[in-house]
């Protein structure tokens, strides 16, 4: 997908998130600043909640609010953080750190610096579940040291895999999976403001299709209208209802099984960041492709590989580093 995405371009302002009592809680936090655990399913909305309380918030908030997608430090090399430009100013001359000291020193820094508008800065630890405790002490340090000028916001899908010292200095905020009205409401207010040709059938195709995943919802949208030029129903249905994210995940089946694993990552990291899947929904096309792709032993293996990435991740770091592994375990088979 190569124009700009709608999750960014059609981001939400506070007033028009679909959820009422967290819109409620996050209204109250923009005039009372205080620490936030915003917790729930992937595509509930959690990052867009955090976007539009900072903008809300903020008179200047390109550069009052620093996101830090915990996947950003976790799943990559040293090599590629230290040459990120959102990081590499913080990261001079410092490729020697290991990457738990690289992330501490990145939150170190954006806490202490004066926010430009006055008031105080906004940090966002995205995907906060694949913290290690070590890390979560480290954090919780800096929270501490800089509670009086810096508001933190920890997002998370597994709250009980955080530290009890960092739960109890922020206030829990539940976000639930949109139901399929609230979906249809978002996807008119986008198409509307697009100027594209829709019916309520195909925004509600779409919405059954993500399943309660909002992000997951608008990108299905956004690929409809690119390929079809409106959002109908029959449009809907052929662009994802039978096809969907499909030729990208038998692209990456094809390349493991090949031995190109660096394509094999590269669409996984394309499916993770440009499609803005989380490792489980890949996990899931993975294994209804192999339904069809495989038989016997080999559709057992990708099961039996499967279940263990499932457990993995519950447990681990990166969706990206766990389903990388069962790739090269397919090409290692292969």
């Amino acid at each position: 997908m190569d124009a700009p995405l709608w999750t960014e371009t059609h981001a939400p302002e506070l007033a028009e998130l679909p959820q009422d009592d967290a819109r409620e809680y996050l209204q109250r936090a923009v005039e009372e600043p205080i620490n936030l655990l915003l917790q729930g399913p992937p595509g509930s909305g959690k990052t867009a909640a955090a976007r539009a309380l900072a903008r809300a918030a903020h008179d200047d908030p390109d550069n009052d609010y620093v996101e830090i997608n915990v996947a950003d430090f976790f799943g990559r090399t040293k090599t590629e953080i230290t040459n990120d430009p959102r990081f590499e100013h913080f990261l001079t001359g410092r490729s020697s750190m290991s990457k738990r000291d690289m992330i501490n020193h990145v939150l170190k820094e954006s806490a202490s610096y004066a926010p430009v508008s006055g008031g105080y800065t906004t940090i966002l630890l995205d995907n906060a579940e694949d913290v290690r405790e070590d890390f979560q002490q480290a954090l919780r340090r800096i929270m501490e040291q800089h509670h009086r000028t810096t508001q933190f916001i920890v997002a998370t899908r597994q709250p009980t895999k955080l530290i009890p010292p960092i739960r109890s200095r922020c206030f829990p905020v539940s976000f639930r999976a949109p139901t399929s009205e609230e979906t249809v409401a978002v996807l008119e207010r986008i198409v509307e403001k697009e100027a594209v040709d829709y019916d309520a059938d195909g925004l509600e195709f779409v919405a059954g299709y993500a399943d309660g995943n909002l992000r997951q919802a608008i990108l299905a949208a956004q690929t409809t209208v690119e390929d079809a030029g409106e959002l109908t129903m029959s449009a809907a249905y052929e662009t994802i209802g039978e096809v969907g994210l499909d030729d990208e995940i038998e692209s990456m089946l094809d390349d493991a099984e090949a031995g190109a694993f660096t394509d094999a990552r590269k669409t996984l990291d394309d499916l993770l960041v440009d499609e803005g899947l989380d490792g489980e929904e890949i996990l899931d096309a993975i294994l209804r492709i192999g339904r069809k792709r495989y038989q016997g032993r080999r559709l057992a293996r990708i099961h039996r590989l499967a279940a263990d990435v499932e457990f993995e991740m519950t447990e681990g770091t990166s969706d990206r580093i766990h389903v990388s592994h069962l790739l090269a375990e397919l090409g290692r088979e292969a």
